[in-house]
């Protein structure tokens, strides 16, 4: 009766310690279990936020518009002319300083209120402080605007003191349309923004 009694006491522990170790380790595995369907729910959330942020980014850049440029007015061509025609007028060679300074006349007006306007996608050439319509191209005809896109060259004379730029488009007529325009703005802005929107040009910048 007595072996029987501590038999029997010695059978309960170790099967209470079974016992004891499976509910251990159920409890183990379902917290497990719950931890990792958390860990992988939240990094879920993350990644689902993390990939809306990179698409909203994304999606940010391409639809970025470039900025309208307006490169501001160079008077030094017009002031150069001036200067000229006066210093031809004061050794009495009034013959050549009267057109010199007629041309230096319509340059300085021409400056005050002609504009180069770089919009996204073309150049346009616009009037007055208010950025009015310039009208019909007196020359060639058309509207005085022009796409980069049909931009076949272009080039400042001379990089070092724009005098004039010129360009070539293919927009006015297939075979090719020549335009030449006094640098009457900051011929550095002119140079910069003309690289950024029609390419390089085949000389170097200003100085």
């Amino acid at each position: 009766m007595a072996s029987a009694l501590l038999s029997t006491s010695r059978f309960v522990p170790v099967q209470n310690r079974e016992v004891g170790g499976l509910v251990r380790n159920f409890r183990s595995s379902f917290y497990g279990k719950v931890m990792f369907n958390q860990t992988c729910a939240r990094m879920k959330a993350n990644s689902s936020h993390g990939g809306r942020a990179v698409v909203a980014s994304v999606l940010g850049r391409r639809v970025k518009k470039k900025e309208t440029v307006i490169p501001d007015p160079d008077y030094r061509i017009p002031v150069v002319f001036l200067g000229l025609a006066g210093g031809l007028a004061y050794t009495n060679n009034l013959l050549p300083a009267a057109p010199i300074g007629l041309l230096g006349l319509l340059l300085l007006f021409q400056t005050t209120r002609v504009r180069f306007v770089f919009d996204e996608e073309a150049l346009e050439v616009k009037v007055g402080e208010q950025l009015q319509d310039s009208g019909e191209n007196v020359f060639v005809g058309g509207k005085n605007r022009w796409k980069y896109s049909t931009f076949v060259n272009w080039e400042l004379w001379w990089p070092s003191f724009p005098v004039l730029v010129y360009f070539k488009e293919t927009q006015t007529k297939p075979e090719g349309q020549i335009h030449f325009f006094p640098v009457i703005f900051n011929g550095k802005q002119l140079y910069d923004v003309m690289v950024e929107r029609a390419g390089p040009s085949k000389n170097s910048g200003p100085q």
